[in-house]
């Protein structure tokens, strides 16, 4: 009985700490196939490592719980890193980063995509706007 209580929460602890990152899919086709599968919206971030606005959005907003789980439960997320050499579409290719698209599952962008860090007020708000847009798209089906 002892045993299996520390299985538990061992299993609990796992399970809380990956909940606590954002889900990135493997690359941009896994990501979109996984979009058309579950029917969601994608992020979409254009990424370098020495960009000094990526490192500020993926150590803030990109931390945030709140975004977490709204992306994690209404998007499929993907990110793209130029200097290492990612994939990413040509028409999604912008001079600065981080480029934050919202995409449908076809891989159609909803929006111009946003630039630069965002706050996590204001990339909430963004979210909440895809979301919105996307239901209204499904429902005009």
């Amino acid at each position: 009985m002892n045993l299996k209580r520390i299985i538990l929460t061992i299993l609990l602890l796992v399970s809380s700490l990956l909940a606590s990152e954002i889900n990135w899919a493997k690359d941009y086709d896994a990501g979109m196939k996984e979009a058309t599968k579950q029917n969601k919206p994608v992020l979409f971030v254009s990424s370098r490592h020495s960009c000094k606005y990526c490192v500020i959005l993926d150590e803030t907003t990109f931390k945030d719980e709140k975004v977490i789980k709204a992306l994690n439960r209404d998007f499929v997320s993907i990110i793209s890193y130029s200097d290492e050499n990612d994939y990413m579409p040509r028409e999604l290719w912008r001079p600065g980063t981080p480029a934050l698209w919202f995409l449908k599952p076809d891989g159609e962008p909803m929006f111009q995509p946003v630039m630069g860090a965002i706050d996590v007020e204001y990339f909430l708000q963004a979210l909440a706007t895809v979301q919105d847009e996307f239901k209204s798209i499904q429902e005009n089906k």
